[in-house]
């Protein structure tokens, strides 16, 4: 049987290129892409992978302004000639699940979260910096408006989905009207070691942008004198989270990996406030032995074990982060950081991959009722 891989962008290596690169590991594929940074891949797992990408790429500014090619996207993802496989495995978070298939193929789709901003973020994205005002505006629910409708309709492309989560699950069944299996993804716990002793600061780390919510925790520490937080990441909202932010909030910008784990494996607890279809960022952290206070909503209300590996607060708000803290406080040594890290393992890549196997082999051989299904492209 011949495979095909089909993931949205390979322009950083992240959460769901995590993913891609187990699916790789497991089915060692050609990748199909909308945009690939050539520099990034290089340096990553893919050094060595076979890449396709759209036009897009060639595109006046392709790789580094994919973002506004957004409208051109279903065109591409539609443009990939997938006819010699056998079986496409796309792993989507924007338009790769609207590949275009015929009946005798099998299409199995990973689904990090359906296309976010025409979807949940939505009135959210609108409302941010002015992006629904004027004809910018106007132009951006238009496009929104068809994106909705094409995500919609691409939905019966795709024979089976996997979702990365229950809470995506939900939104696979409301949307698409689809069931879905549920595999977590992989996080590389491996690479975040358990550290025991812990230093008196909180910690955060994210790409700074609007939906992260990393506004509410840094306000959160204006009445927190006497604690420190730490913030890790960098982004278009930098600035204005450094211009309301009090002297006890430490901005550190991008780390490195080995910096990034250092940073972790100290802190009294992680705060993670987003509203996540998963969230890799909180499992590093256990992973650490680091409990995480996290906003009780999406993948995190599934992931993080209330008075085990962490607490969680209701709202997005300031006041509701405070709280979480000061109740943390009290009940600190209730929290066991060899417990902390053991319960993360449960997230591995390993674990992924052997899930993840077994059920696309079930599916290929139900599908095709030809015995053991053999992987590669030869």
């Amino acid at each position: 049987m011949k495979t095909a891989i089909v993931h949205d962008l390979v322009t950083t290596i992240g959460g769901a290129d995590n993913t891609l690169q187990s699916i790789y590991t497991v089915y060692p594929s050609p990748v199909y892409t909308l945009v690939a940074h050539k520099n990034a891949v290089k340096k990553s797992f893919f050094k060595h992978a076979e890449i396709i990408t759209s036009f897009i790429q060639k595109m006046p500014w392709g790789v580094k302004k994919y973002r506004a090619y957004l409208p051109l996207y279903p065109i591409a993802i539609e443009q990939f000639d997938l006819r010699a496989f056998d079986v496409i495995l796309s792993s989507s978070f924007i338009v790769a699940k609207g590949l275009i298939s015929n009946t005798e193929q099998l299409h199995i789709c990973y689904m990090h979260n359906p296309i976010r901003p025409a979807w949940e973020l939505y009135h959210q994205f609108l409302s941010h910096s002015n992006n629904g005002r004027g004809i910018k505006g106007f132009f951006t629910r238009m496009v929104f408006h068809y994106l909705r409708l094409w995500d919609v309709t691409t939905a019966n492309r795709v024979d089976h989905f996997i979702a990365n989560s229950k809470f995506t699950a939900r939104r696979i069944k409301k949307i698409y009207g689809r069931e879905s299996v549920v595999i977590y993804p992989p996080v590389d716990v491996a690479a975040f070691p358990l550290q025991e002793q812990k230093d008196d600061y909180y910690i955060t780390a994210s790409r700074l942008v609007y939906h992260k919510r990393i506004d509410v925790i840094v306000k959160a520490f204006q009445n927190l004198p006497d604690k420190k937080l730490y913030v890790i990441g960098d982004g278009p909202e930098l600035k204005a989270l450094q211009s309301g932010a009090s002297k006890n909030v430490f901005f550190m910008g991008y780390q490195p990996q080995n910096q990034l784990v250092k940073y972790l494996q100290r802190a009294k607890a992680f705060i993670f406030a987003a509203n996540e279809d998963f969230g890799i960022a909180p499992i590093e952290a256990m992973a650490c032995g680091t409990p995480v206070l996290a906003y009780k909503k999406g993948g995190s209300a599934e992931t993080v074990a209330p008075l085990q590996t962490g607490m969680f607060f209701a709202r997005q708000t300031a006041d509701d982060v405070q709280l979480c803290i000061n109740a943390f406080e009290a009940g600190y040594h209730l929290f066991d950081a060899k417990k902390i890290s053991a319960y993360a393992q449960r997230f591995s890549k390993q674990r992924f991959e052997t899930e993840y196997q077994a059920h696309v082999q079930q599916l290929a051989d139900d599908h095709f009722k030809t015995g053991p299904f053999c992987t590669g492209t030869a």
